[in-house]
């Protein structure tokens, strides 16, 4: 069902004033930032909390201020320069993308979504957020934080679905502030707030949240979510080797380790690893290009 137009309007100044008042003091929202500082920062604050985040961002725009600066340098230099913001696989998208811009785009990010999402590892979300957040387009903003709070005020269901349906995506689109007012940038910015903030997917704080008295899932007395969420396990799978692997070899100033190294480095965190296990996970980044090997030395 869609919102009344007053519902809406009520929706929207309370998120907006609220954010007024409870704005983090992210060094991407700075006056100044560049279009490059904020695509960096929304590739990097995925799946990673930005208190991680930051001081790695910085470190970037010291070192690459520029899309050209960056696709300068062997992709290896970004996947070291990751630090352990996990998910190494992006700092390589990162790479790709800045290479794209500087043979595609004159340098530049592209500054709609269309062409934005033409650029390496760029989805949905990434495009719609940059094109939003870096040059006001009317965009439709869609991450979890938002999802939540959109399921939640509008829905009643304690969590939105396992994965993102096209309901959603017509739910955010209904809710987000007409392109007249020019207020759709900062809402987005600021539904992604309250989810971060106080919309937490456990242990809401529903009492310092500006949408309590209108809220769908508190009318509906907070009802246990209608299915059971399912964690992403980390002790023991490939994903902890092959994080074990980069890390090392990110760390070492050559960047590179015998395979004996990495097999003694993977059982410091996995007790007794299979050593077919490990041999798997190294063809997996080869194949993927963050390693390469030669002989029994492998490589950044």
């Amino acid at each position: 069902m869609t919102p009344t137009a007053a519902r809406l309007d009520s929706f929207h100044r309370r998120l907006l004033d609220w954010f007024d008042d409870h704005e983090r003091d992210l060094p991407w929202r700075h006056d100044g930032t560049t279009a490059w500082g904020v695509f960096v920062s929304e590739v990097m604050s995925q799946q990673t909390p930005v208190a991680r985040v930051a001081p790695i961002w910085a470190e970037w725009m010291t070192r690459w201020p520029r899309p050209a600066d960056l696709a300068s340098v062997p992709e290896a230099e970004a996947v070291r320069a990751w630090g352990r913001l996990g998910y190494p696989r992006r700092a390589r998208r990162l790479h790709a993308a800045a290479v794209a811009m500087v043979e595609d785009h004159a340098g530049e990010v592209p500054d709609t979504e269309e062409e934005l999402l033409t650029l390496p590892g760029v989805g949905q979300y990434t495009a719609a957020a940059v094109a939003a957040f870096t040059f006001g387009r009317q965009a439709v903003v869609v991450d979890t934080n938002i999802r939540r709070v959109h399921a939640r005020w509008e829905t009643g269901h304690a969590l939105p679905e396992p994965s993102l349906t096209r309901r959603e995506m017509a739910l955010a689109a209904e809710l987000l502030p007409s392109e007249e007012s020019g207020l759709s940038p900062r809402y987005n910015a600021a539904v992604m707030e309250l989810g971060a903030l106080v919309c937490t997917a456990r242990s809401p704080r529903c009492g310092d949240c500006p949408l309590l008295d209108d809220c769908a899932w508190i009318a509906a007395g907070r009802p246990e979510p209608h299915y059971t969420p399912k964690g992403q396990p980390w002790a023991g799978t490939k994903r902890q080797i092959r994080g074990a692997i980069v890390g090392h070899l990110r760390e070492r100033e050559d960047g590179d380790a015998r395979t004996t190294t990495i097999q003694a480095v993977v059982g410091s965190v996995q007790p007794s690893p299979e050593p077919s296990r490990v041999e798997e996970c190294l063809e997996d980044l080869i194949r993927e290009g963050m390693v390469t090997q030669d002989g029994d030395r492998v490589t950044l």
